[in-house]
């Protein structure tokens, strides 16, 4: 006999509303728990040290993208294979790994200590989806995985904050702030991730409406690919266009924010992403809305090209004098994030409702994450060692014309695959 657990047991008799509540609150503070452990060390700078002629923060944040990156390719068989009894335990291995690593780093000479960064990348690249895999298949994934992506738009500044407020408080050096602020989180990260396993699974009338999500086994990953190859390929290289963006100005907000005349300000990190965090939520929460599944995957993508169109547009705008730096950063991380958010949870968990597909989101979050990764890391080896004397905030600049418009294009055909695909097997449900 099942013994169910009084909290999963409290939350089955919950309103719609109020389980959304509790579970979006929970998965939203899990997660910004896991950014504690993953950014806090882009806050620092790292002044005067370099290695093997590069400087050494873009060493530590190229190293950490590496394993961040190789851990999103692992995330493709371990994610989509786990089954709901391991993901707690899972997410707590892999959270400790990666705080030790901080402490690691804190102790191993620089420059040395940089393959600590490594360390650090490597299991964090999972969280995600075993977070999300709580979330997917209900009838409200939207607001839960809205509220869940908007914990990487808020996190990464507030996590930023803390530490410099750590690091000014307790007098912390560059090496010691990054395992410091990383307990901070992870303590209560324990108790998050324990709350979050007693959420209760989606109910019959969810999988009727998302269809039923299960592990995948290597068969299973093959056909599913195989079936969505042309357009996955499409958006795969739209989302690297996207992570690339998000990276370079996540992980050098600090000197992009000093280039455009803002400094000692601990708490422009975080309040610079509060608007960003609201637009993003009304849009892509709205979407829950819209209960055809092939429209809904459709909107997810006309959402994803209004990003690209922003990302070109305020960058024209900066260019032309109509807005100054602080307008731009704003606007770039609004556009971003619109095109960015609908990959990591919306987009997929639509389009496996709308093909009926054996499968779980996991799986192709995992594939477009594992190579958005690897074109950051080409991105940052390429900047390092081919425009070294161009300013981050310069870098931004003369890329975004052609990465909004490519992007553009990308999900533009993308979109016209899948409109022929249902038209192909007489199910165009964008009708």
């Amino acid at each position: 006999m099942t013994v169910t657990h009084p909290i999963t047991k409290w939350l089955s008799e919950r309103s719609t509303h109020s389980f959304t509540f509790y579970v979006s609150t929970i998965a939203f503070l899990t997660y910004a728990c896991m950014y504690g452990m993953r950014k806090p060390f882009t806050l620092a700078e790292f002044q005067g040290i370099t290695w093997a002629g590069m400087d050494f923060k873009a060493l530590l944040i190229i190293t950490q993208v590496i394993g961040y990156a190789l851990s999103k390719f692992i995330g493709i068989k371990v994610v989509s294979e786990m089954s709901r009894s391991r993901r707690a335990i899972s997410i707590l291995i892999l959270t400790g790994i990666a705080e030790t690593s901080l402490v690691l780093f804190s102790i191993i000479p620089a420059p040395y200590s940089f393959i600590c960064l490594f360390l650090n990348g490597l299991p964090l690249g999972m969280i995600w989806g075993l977070v999300f895999a709580y979330l997917e298949g209900r009838r409200t994934t939207e607001i839960l995985g809205t509220v869940l992506s908007i914990s990487f738009i808020v996190s990464s500044g507030f996590v930023k904050s803390i530490g410099k407020i750590l690091m000014n408080g307790l007098h912390l050096s560059d090496f010691q702030m990054p395992w410091v602020t990383g307990m901070v989180f992870f303590l209560p990260m324990i108790l998050l991730v324990w709350l979050l396993d007693k959420t209760p699974a989606p109910t019959a009338t969810d999988e009727a409406l998302r269809t039923r999500r299960i592990p995948m086994n290597k068969d299973q990953r093959k056909k599913v690919f195989v079936e969505f190859a042309p357009g996955l390929v499409m958006l795969t290289v739209a989302y690297m266009l996207l992570t690339i963006f998000r990276d370079l100005r996540d992980n050098f907000a600090p000197e992009i924010w000093k280039t455009i005349g803002v400094s000692n300000n601990s708490m422009i990190f975080t309040w610079s992403e509060l608007p960003i965090a609201l637009v993003v939520f009304a849009v892509m929460s709205s979407l829950m809305l819209i209960r055809n599944n092939g429209k809904a995957l459709q909107m997810n993508m006309f959402i994803v090209i209004s990003g690209f169109i922003t990302i070109g547009l305020s960058t024209l705008a900066l260019h032309l004098g109509l807005i100054n730096g602080t307008g731009w950063m704003i606007l770039l991380g609004l556009g971003t994030y619109l095109g960015y958010l609908p990959f990591n949870c919306l987009l997929f968990d639509r389009m496996i409702a709308a093909f009926g597909s054996a499968a779980n989101a996991g799986f192709f979050i995992y594939i477009a994450d594992s190579f958005g990764y690897l074109g950051s890391v080409g991105t940052l080896l390429f900047k390092n060692f081919s425009h070294n004397t161009l300013s981050w905030y310069g870098f931004l600049n003369t890329t975004a014309y052609g990465i909004a418009i490519s992007g553009c294009l990308l999900i533009g055909l993308s979109l016209m695959y899948f409109n022929l695909k249902f038209s192909n097997i007489k199910k165009n449900i964008f009708n």
